[in-house]
């Protein structure tokens, strides 16, 4: 499952790794400013349905992310719209989207104010403002009560990211950051990872679709 971290103390840039986990067969398109509706606003898209785990507003300096939860897999409307709503809105998202449709996720919100964290476990919306510094997101938890995160806490605290990540290889282990998982006919693996940097005005976005290889990363920064 996904593994987001974020970084932010105040007057600081806003620092995330996204590690994404979705299957190999769905197809979407690398980090772009792919909503005419929103300008500025830059992520990769879900070919599928349009939307995307991960968007970034170039001006306001803001980072919206989506990581399913374990406790409900399926629900209409797309969980995508997700970041764009946060991104365009901010806390207000809530207003926008009808989420209790949809299926379980953690939202997370990171800025220059700082970052805050919403989970829908398909009865309950919670709401967590988070203190400075760095904190760890999975599928079943925010920083603690999981496996995987009491795991890959103490590394992605204390060892620059981009070598946490391209110390692990594939595996198939729910709890490992970097995965691949033979399910029926399709394969549920690690698809992409990316670190951003935000601050308003200035954004830089490294990525990679085998981010276990420190040789695939790109770099790009907006504005150009």
């Amino acid at each position: 499952m996904c593994t987001v971290v974020t970084r932010w103390s105040a007057g600081e840039p806003v620092r995330i790794l996204a590690i994404r986990d979705e299957f190999v067969s769905r197809g979407f398109d690398q980090p772009g400013e792919w909503w005419p509706e929103q300008p500025g606003v830059i992520g990769g898209r879900d070919r599928q349905a349009g939307g995307s785990w991960c968007v970034s507003d170039v001006a306001a300096g803001v980072t919206a992310l989506v990581l399913n939860r374990v406790e409900r897999h399926t629900g209409t409307p797309s969980r995508g719209v997700l970041p764009l709503a946060a991104a365009a809105a901010g806390a207000g998202w809530v207003e926008q989207v009808a989420h209790r449709d949809m299926a379980s996720f953690t939202l997370v919100l990171a800025g220059p104010d700082g970052v805050t964290a919403w989970t829908w476990d398909a009865s309950e919306l919670r709401r967590v403002d988070l203190t400075p510094g760095t904190h760890v997101f999975t599928s079943r938890a925010i920083d603690s009560d999981d496996e995987k995160a009491d795991l890959l806490t103490p590394q992605l605290t204390t060892q620059p990211w981009l070598e946490v990540v391209t110390a692990h290889e594939p595996v198939d282990d729910r709890t490992a950051l970097i995965v691949r998982h033979p399910f029926e006919t399709d394969t549920y693996a690690t698809v992409f990872g990316q670190l951003i940097t935000a601050a308003p005005g200035d954004l830089r976005i490294s990525y990679s679709r085998t981010p276990w290889d420190a040789g695939t990363w790109t770099e790009e920064r907006w504005p150009a």
